[in-house]
C-alpha cells in the first residue's frame, strides 16, 4: 500500500484569522497581483507545520505518494525526486531541452542540470543577469537579460556539456558606433519568448507592451508592434499554423496572425473574459483539438477551444482551485500543470472529446509562490510519466516524477483504498492549507481588497 501523508485539517480562513488578530485589520478582498508586483523581498518563510501520518511510512523501495485531494484520484502517483536550494537570489525561468534543464536567475550565469536527477553539468556565462526567460530548440538556446537583450547560444550535450554564444539581439550596427537607443531593442524587461519552428521566428514579449519577431537566420527584427495596454506576460505560438497568442496585465488574451507578404502581424481576436491580470498561457494540441489556457491573478484558469471550421476560439469555462494568483502554466499531452502564489502546483487532466477537466493532484512541497514551471513526457512501459520542474520564491528548485496509471492499476488502487472506511472518511475531510508567508498574508489583509 502506498503511503499518504496529510497536513492537519486547517482551513485557509482560520490561518488568516490568526494573522488578522495579530495586525488588527479587517479588510474586504485580496489584491490581484502579477509577476512584477510580487516582490521577492516579501519572502519571510513561516516554519513548516507538523504533519499527521494516517498510514505507515512507505518502504524504501516504494517512495511514491498518493495524491491528497478532497476526492482522491486513483489515476496518478507523484514523488519529489530532487530539491535544490539557491542561497541567494530567485529563479525566474526554467527550460528543458535534449536531456538537460536550464535555470535562469538574478545571476548572469544560466545553470545547466542533468535530467532527471539535477546533477549540475555546467553553466552559461553572460555579461548581464536577471534571466527572465529561457527557450531551447534543438542545439539552440535563447535567454533574455537585464539589459533588455536576447542572447543566442549553441549548446551540445554529449559526454560533457559545451556552449558557445552565437549572437546578441539586437546586434550592434558597428564595432565603433554605439547608438544611444536601438529602435529594435526592447525598452523594458523581456518577460517571455516563443519560437515558431517552421519559419525560424523568435517572438519576444516585454513589459514595454510590445512584441517583436526576430528572424533567427540573419538575426534581424522583422516586426515590432504594440500588443497590449500593459505588460506582456506570456506568449505562445501554434506550431501547426503559426498563430500567435499573447496575454497581459491589462486582463486580455490576444490572437495574432502573420501576414507573410509584409512579415507583419494582425490582430484576429481578443479574448477577455475577466478583468483580472493574465500572467500565463499554455497551448494543448492533439489530432482533433486545440485548447488555449490562461492563468490569472484571481486564481482562475480560463480555457478556450478552437472551432474546427471557423478557427475561432470559444470560451469553454474555467478551472477553479488555486486560492491566489496563477503565475505559470504548462501543457503536456492531456495534462495541464499550474503554479500559483498559493505555493501549490495543481495537475489537471482534460477528458478526451469534451471540455471536462479533473484535478488529479495538488503538489504542495514549496513554501513560497511557484514562479515558473517546465514539464516533459517520460514513458515507462504502459505507464505514462512526466517530469515536472518547479521553482519558487522560497529559493528552491524541485523535480517531480508523475505517473498516470492505466485503467487496470487504477482499479487495484481503488479496491485497496476502499478497504478502510475510516481512512476514507479522513481523506474526505482533508483540506489543503498552504504554508503561506506571514508577510504576504499581512499585506493582503491590510489592503482594501479581500477576496
Amino acid at each position: 500500500m502506498h503511503a499518504m501523508e496529510f497536513y492537519g485539517k486547517r482551513s485557509l480562513s482560520s490561518y488568516m484569522d490568526e494573522e488578522r488578530k495579530a495586525i488588527n485589520q479587517s479588510p474586504n478582498r485580496a489584491p490581484l497581483r502579477t509577476h512584477q508586483q510580487i516582490s521577492e523581498q516579501d519572502l519571510h518563510l513561516s516554519p513548516t507545520r507538523s504533519m499527521v501520518t494516517l498510514m505507515p511510512p512507505p518502504s524504501p523501495e516504494s517512495p511514491w505518494t498518493l495524491s491528497p485531494l478532497h476526492t482522491p484520484s486513483p489515476s496518478l502517483l507523484y514523488h519529489c525526486i530532487a530539491s535544490l536550494h539557491r542561497h541567494e537570489g530567485n529563479i525566474y525561468s526554467i527550460a528543458v531541452s535534449r536531456g538537460v534543464v536550464f535555470t535562469g536567475s538574478e545571476s548572469s550565469r544560466v545553470r545547466v542540470w542533468r535530467q532527471p536527477d539535477c546533477i549540475e553539468r555546467g553553466y552559461l556565462k553572460a555579461s548581464s543577469g536577471e534571466v527572465r526567460a529561457i527557450l531551447g530548440y534543438g542545439n539552440m538556446l535563447f535567454t533574455t537579460h537585464r539589459d533588455n537583450k536576447i542572447r543566442m547560444w549553441n549548446v551540445t550535450n554529449s559526454d560533457s556539456f559545451r556552449s558557445k554564444k552565437v549572437s546578441t539581439l539586437p546586434r550592434r550596427s558597428s564595432l565603433f558606433i554605439f547608438p544611444r537607443a536601438s529602435p529594435q531593442k526592447h525598452k523594458d524587461c523581456i518577460s517571455c519568448m516563443a519560437y515558431y519552428h517552421a519559419e525560424g521566428l523568435l517572438y519576444t514579449g516585454s513589459w514595454d507592451r510590445t512584441v517583436k519577431a526576430w528572424r533567427v537566420s540573419d538575426k534581424q527584427c522583422v516586426d515590432s508592434f504594440v500588443a497590449h495596454e500593459d505588460n506582456v506576460n506570456a506568449i505562445v505560438v501554434n506550431q501547426e499554423d503559426g498563430c500567435l497568442f499573447t496575454c497581459s496585465s491589462d486582463g486580455s488574451v490576444k490572437v495574432w496572425r502573420r501576414l507573410y507578404v509584409e512579415s507583419s502581424h494582425t490582430l484576429t481576436m481578443t479574448l477577455k473574459f475577466q478583468p483580472s491580470p493574465v500572467n500565463a498561457l499554455a497551448l494543448s494540441l492533439s489530432l482533433n483539438t486545440c485548447f488555449l489556457y490562461s492563468g490569472s491573478s484571481d486564481g482562475f484558469i480560463n480555457f478556450w477551444e478552437k472551432e474546427k471550421m471557423s478557427g475561432r476560439f470559444n470560451h469553454g469555462g474555467f478551472l477553479q482551485g488555486h486560492r491566489f494568483a496563477v503565475l505559470c502554466l504548462v501543457a503536456v499531452e492531456k495534462l495541464v500543470f499550474s503554479g500559483s502564489e498559493d505555493t501549490t502546483i495543481r495537475v489537471w487532466r482534460r477528458e478526451e472529446g469534451s471540455c471536462y477537466h479533473e484535478c488529479l493532484a495538488v503538489l504542495d512541497g514549496h513554501r513560497g509562490p511557484v514562479r515558473c514551471l517546465a514539464a516533459c513526457l517520460e514513458m515507462e512501459k504502459v505507464v505514462m510519466g512526466f517530469l515536472v520542474y518547479s521553482a519558487s520564491l522560497d529559493q528552491t528548485f524541485k523535480v517531480w516524477r508523475i505517473r498516470v496509471l492505466p485503467d487496470d492499476q487504477k482499479k487495484m488502487c481503488l479496491d485497496e483504498s476502499n478497504r478502510s472506511d475510516s481512512l476514507k472518511a479522513k481523506i474526505m475531510e482533508y483540506e489543503m492549507s498552504p504554508v503561506l508567508s506571514p508577510s504576504w498574508v499581512e499585506k493582503k489583509l491590510q489592503s482594501s481588497h479581500f477576496q
